[in-house]
């Protein structure tokens, strides 16, 4: 399938005072898939066409990456939660499916807590509750380990130069080198990621989300806060094997969500799950946002 030439098409979107480039196709209720670090909209190939057979699909790049705008701020949760309940607004609709990975999964759980209104249903693809992360991190050695780059991240102007200096090793190393099941990267998708990350304020901005979310001010504000409890139906997709997040950050879950919700995890599949496995994504996402 050629990515580039299919029948989505490509637009900018007003919300929270920027502007978002989307991907869009299919008519229906809306489904709003979030990318995570370091991605855009592309890493949704393989679910957008799935979906839009039932479903308005709407794929932003988050803010700061790819085509849409690279404002100097805005990069904590609650900005970033307002700019996709914007996003549903502008689009006319006033509630939608929403479906997250890895960063935009931690958008996704914000969003649910603080805007249940505009959720339909809520699917999280290997991305922990952001507090329950935040807890993890300050308490368990192995995540402490797997979670280096995120402290690495915190030194200013370093990192996004390091990266640009190496950047198709950076893609490749963060990609194939990260997945479980390599077939699923082509040297065509790691050039794709190379460019988009190669654009402008891209790498500033994606790193920005990780000093937002360990500002002194923001887990001094969450540590040992018991987080509002998610009140939507929601499925939880999980590579078993992701190297980054480890799976006992599924544990628990009935404490993070009061509504039904459905845990499954992916065997043999790292943390790039929708690339890694998307007959399986597809299939699970279908079966939960259109119950029979």
């Amino acid at each position: 399938m050629n990515f580039l030439d299919s029948e989505w098409q490509h637009h900018f979107v007003e919300t929270n005072n920027i502007r978002l480039h989307c991907v869009t196709q299919g008519e229906g209720e809306l489904v709003i898939l979030l990318h995570g670090f370091p991605e855009f909209w592309y890493s949704w190939r393989y679910q957008i066409p799935a979906l839009a057979r039932h479903f308005k699909v709407v794929v932003p790049d988050l803010r700061g990456y790819n085509d849409s705008d690279k404002p100097a701020s805005g990069y904590d949760l609650d900005t970033l939660s307002a700019d996709i309940r914007g996003l549903i607004t502008s689009l006319g609709y006033v509630r939608a499916h929403i479906v997250g990975h890895d960063w935009g999964g931690a958008i996704a759980w914000h969003l649910a807590q603080k805007f249940p209104q505009v959720l339909n249903r809520l699917a999280i693809l290997n991305a922990p509750h952001p507090q329950q992360f935040l807890q993890e991190i300050a308490s368990n050695m192995d995540q402490l380990r797997r979670s280096w780059y995120v402290f690495a991240f915190q030194i200013p102007g370093l990192p996004e130069w390091l990266i640009q200096q190496n950047l198709k090793d950076f893609v490749q190393n963060v990609f194939r080198g990260q997945a479980i099941r390599k077939g699923a990267f082509t040297a065509e998708d790691t050039e794709m990621y190379q460019m988009a990350l190669s654009k402008p304020g891209v790498l500033s901005a994606a790193i920005n989300y990780y000093r937002q979310w360990l500002a002194p001010a923001n887990w001094m504000h969450n540590l040992g806060r018991a987080p509002s409890p998610v009140t939507v139906p929601t499925l939880i997709l999980w590579g078993e094997e992701d190297s980054l997040l480890s799976h006992k950050l599924t544990e628990g879950m009935e404490r993070l969500i009061s509504a039904p919700f459905k845990l499954k995890l992916v065997p043999h599949c790292g943390h790039w799950i929708q690339q890694e496995a998307p007959q399986t994504v597809n299939r699970e996402l279908l079966n939960f946002l259109r119950p029979a």
